[in-house]
């Protein structure tokens, strides 16, 4: 008999730059609330949804933005706070216009929006740096860079890989730039790159992840075709599987029927 004993692998956290400490921290989340009811019954979907942790922005509970790809280099970036009422009140914006081309300065106008604010334009600057990376803007273009409140120091040989949040199916739904970084030695400053339309802009809140991530080891993998035994071992498996999970079907109180044996068999495996 064989066993196989799971040890929890140790990712150390460290803060965004300038705001350091505000935000939610990482965590898992299989559910997706607008995925259809017959959906919250299916583990490997939830599994998929899990994989990683789901990464917010630097934000407080009065706090949004909002970020607008304006078309030809120019975006509009506008800073909130929440009223007494429970409204957002726009605090300041900036309008960032790119050069054309390669050669030429980065153009960001600030605008105070209220009269209850102290802030000039280089706290706005740099309030919105918390939050956004100008200089990697439109590559390609209507890109944007989101930074998240939370950076990862992987172990050695173990990279981050930055994602879309999985199985988001409201549309319309940004397409991103996934990349993988090796963490292990780079101190690499979360970013989650979105491209949006003209016209199209992300808004954002303190409970609203903009990402999510997952780690993998640097490893090489190699591939080989499966001898005849260990078919016959996979034909075999596969068939008892099926035919436990009909003598397991659950019917829910909505009318549907699904089979836990999967999730009992997973959980099984780790105990």
């Amino acid at each position: 008999m064989f066993l196989t004993y799971y040890t929890s692998m140790e990712v150390r956290l460290f803060y965004n730059s300038v705001r350091p400490g505000v935000g939610m921290k990482p965590h898992r989340e299989g559910l997706r609330p607008l995925l259809p009811q017959h959906a919250r019954h299916c583990p490997v979907l939830e599994a998929g949804s899990a994989l990683g942790f789901l990464v917010y922005p630097p934000l407080t509970e009065k706090e949004s933005f909002h970020i607008e790809f304006q078309g030809e280099g120019r975006y509009q970036f506008i800073y909130s706070l929440k009223k007494p009422t429970g409204d957002f009140e726009p605090i300041f914006s900036v309008t960032i216009v790119l050069p054309v081309g390669t050669i030429g300065m980065i153009k960001e106008d600030v605008s105070i929006l209220s009269r209850k604010t102290a802030m000039n334009r280089n706290d706005a600057l740099r309030l919105m740096r918390a939050f956004i990376v100008p200089e990697d803007l439109a590559t390609p273009p209507g890109a944007i860079a989101m930074r998240g409140a939370t950076n990862f120091r992987t172990p050695q040989g173990w990279d981050t890989v930055y994602t879309p949040i999985f199985n988001m199916i409201d549309r319309p739904v940004a397409p991103m730039l996934v990349v993988r970084v090796e963490t292990d030695w780079y101190a690499h400053e979360t970013e989650f790159r979105y491209v949006l339309q003209p016209g199209e802009g992300i808004s954002t809140a303190h409970n609203m992840p903009i990402g999510q991530v997952f780690f993998v080891p640097r490893e090489e993998i190699t591939m080989r075709d499966c001898t005849n035994e260990e078919l016959e071992e996979i034909r075999r498996s596969k068939e008892e599987f099926v035919r436990e999970k009909e003598a397991q079907k659950i019917m829910t109180p909505h009318g549907l029927s699904y089979s836990p044996h999967y999730l009992r068999q997973s959980r099984s495996q780790r105990s």
